[in-house]
């Protein structure tokens, strides 16, 4: 009795936590067709009037547009710039260890663990520093640098820690034989890391395309302290934009975030299988 009542408890708590979680995004996306003057004038999720006004008032006020834009950009290039440096990190610090590799990775990885806040200051002196570009020289003294530009958004995101562990987890259980096969056959290790593992570590590739770009996408604190005009601001700023002033838009702020999830939803829904093929071989070889 109890080994067939025991699926049925699990159904209905799968159930209980699945409507508990979507429920709030069913909501937001009723509000978003829901017109303003009825935003709270109804308890249904299915609005009586739907409307895509806010939707328009969301491109019109908040310049989502050019938001959506640039934090395509700032994504773009940290992804591409994770799912190349990090996941090639991971597998020298997995495959070719060298004097001072171990004490190196878990230096890298301990600063996971410092707290975002505590890197605000100097990664703000870090961007405004930057040589050679905002009108700085050399030494990176006369300009701003990086701030209020796209770069220097994307500047503590070129390579993520975890995405390192990542690459090396996943490395230190693949077949060190594949290598030395490749090194008999006259192979450099670049050759044999493009063209022996990489192709194996697709499902390392979709994990970390995944981290990534969720970090970028949703990240609303960096933007906030490294930019200053609307012409540079990401969708998470532009978001923000409805809630400054004392009278709070719902419809078209709800609109706006319905926008910024659906990237995030097809990114995963599309890298879904690998996603979970990543996580798993990690977590066996780890």
């Amino acid at each position: 009795m109890r080994s067939a009542r025991r699926p049925w408890g699990q159904i209905v708590a799968l159930a209980v936590a699945t409507v508990l979680v979507v429920s709030p995004f069913l909501w937001m996306i009723s509000l978003a067709f829901t017109p303003e003057r009825d935003a709270f004038g109804s308890v249904g999720l299915l609005p009586a009037h739907p409307t895509t006004a806010n939707f328009g008032t969301a491109f019109a006020d908040a310049d989502l547009g050019r938001a959506l834009l640039n934090s395509g950009i700032v994504t773009l290039i940290a992804v591409l710039a994770n799912c190349g440096a990090a996941v090639a990190a991971g597998y020298a610090f997995a495959l070719l260890p060298f004097p001072g590799s171990r004490a190196l990775f878990y230096l890298l990885i301990s600063t996971a663990a410092v707290p975002v806040s505590v890197t605000l200051i100097p990664l703000f002196l870090m961007a405004k520093s930057f040589p050679l570009v905002g009108g700085n020289d050399l030494f990176g003294i006369g300009g701003s640098g990086l701030l209020d530009s796209l770069g220097g958004i994307v500047l503590p995101y070129l390579v993520l820690p975890m995405n390192v562990f990542l690459g090396r987890q996943f490395f230190s259980g693949s077949d060190p034989t594949l290598a030395e096969a490749a090194r008999i056959d006259g192979a450099g290790e670049w050759t044999i890391f493009r063209r022996v593992y990489l192709p194996l570590a697709r499902p390392l590739v979709a994990v970390t395309a995944i981290f990534s770009f969720t970090a970028v996408w949703d990240d609303f604190l960096w933007p906030l302290v490294v930019t200053s005009s609307p012409e540079v601001q990401t969708v998470q700023l532009a978001i923000a934009r409805f809630l400054a002033s004392g009278n709070v838009q719902y419809g078209p702020l709800m609109a706006s975030a319905v926008l910024a999830t659906l990237p995030v939803l097809a990114v995963f829904i599309a890298s879904q299988r690998s996603f979970i093929s990543g996580l798993t071989d990690g977590s066996v070889t780890g």
